[in-house]
């Protein structure tokens, strides 16, 4: 081997290690994708027996999203719920929160920052690594760039208990005012933090370009939810390139976990096993 050779390969291990491999990534699946079993009165299914299908479905981990906790939330339901994902060898991967945080200063905001300083709680006490946030969309008689400004000290003053409780809050890319990759970078300047991020949810950008979008803020994603269906601008629905959204989170060095959280039409319990396998054979 002559001495560029040697230099080259030396350079590329010394890489390596930084980047995620085929085989590091593990799969959650959002609690979400069951919402047709876990809504409403007549709900078939509670979270206990949601992770019972996430442990059939030999998934690694599972997505506990707030709407499907009973309310009040009580202290000792969180802890059955915790002991039952670790005695099924799962990891309680995000805990995905309602919110807006498009709001002036007033009660209205107040109430808003209570209730994501309360989830950030129960995030903690799941050992979930983050908490799913919404923007909101923009006021009647605001600019957006203002409504942006809003949502970004509501989460300014969240930041302090996430870091308390070491919860990452993830801002999901939900339209309203971060409808785009820019809209979502906006409001990211001038937080400094390690507990914020985004949670980069693959089917949620509509633009003529919506893989474009994803590229943006894809390096600052702390988690990221899989949908099975893209919508670019002016078009149908079609099929999303998972391989495509894999590669792409390997390239920006993602490390989570990678959750499916279905939305199609076709029967949950029938397309998310097939679902779940495309995205295990596109991890590799």
């Amino acid at each position: 081997m002559d001495r560029r050779t040697f230099l080259q390969t030396g350079a590329a291990l010394a890489v390596a290690p930084l980047l995620p491999r085929a085989a590091d990534y593990k799969i959650s699946l959002a609690a979400y994708s069951m919402r047709k079993y876990l809504s409403g009165k007549d709900a078939t299914m509670d979270l206990s027996g949601f992770l019972d299908k996430c442990a059939a479905w030999k998934v690694d981990g599972a997505e506990l999203t707030e709407y499907y906790f009973k309310k009040p939330v009580k202290a000792e339901e969180v802890a059955a719920l915790k002991k039952k994902a670790a005695d099924l060898g799962l990891a309680i991967t995000g805990t995905p929160v309602g919110n807006t945080f498009t709001l002036p200063p007033g009660e209205a905001r107040d109430k808003e920052v209570a209730k994501m300083k309360a989830w950030i709680d129960v995030s903690g006490d799941l050992g979930s690594p983050s908490i799913r946030i919404f923007a909101g969309g923009t006021p009647k008689g605001v600019e957006e760039s203002t409504a942006r400004g809003w949502v970004r000290e509501c989460v300014q003053a969240c930041l302090e208990k996430a870091a308390e409780r070491k919860v990452i809050l993830a801002l999901e890319n939900h339209g309203g005012v971060v409808a785009t990759a820019d809209g979502m970078l906006e409001i990211a300047k001038g937080i400094d933090s390690p507990w914020f991020g985004f949670n980069m949810d693959t089917g949620n950008f509509h633009t003529e370009d919506p893989y474009a979008e994803l590229e943006k803020i894809a390096p600052r994603a702390v988690t990221c939810q899989v949908k099975v269906e893209m919508s670019a601008k002016g078009k149908k629905k079609e099929a999303a390139d998972v391989p495509r959204l894999v590669a792409m989170m390997r390239k920006h060095a993602f490390k989570g976990f990678i959750t499916l959280e279905y939305e199609a039409a076709e029967e949950p319990l029938e397309a998310i096993p097939k679902w779940l396998d495309v995205l295990r054979k596109a991890i590799g």
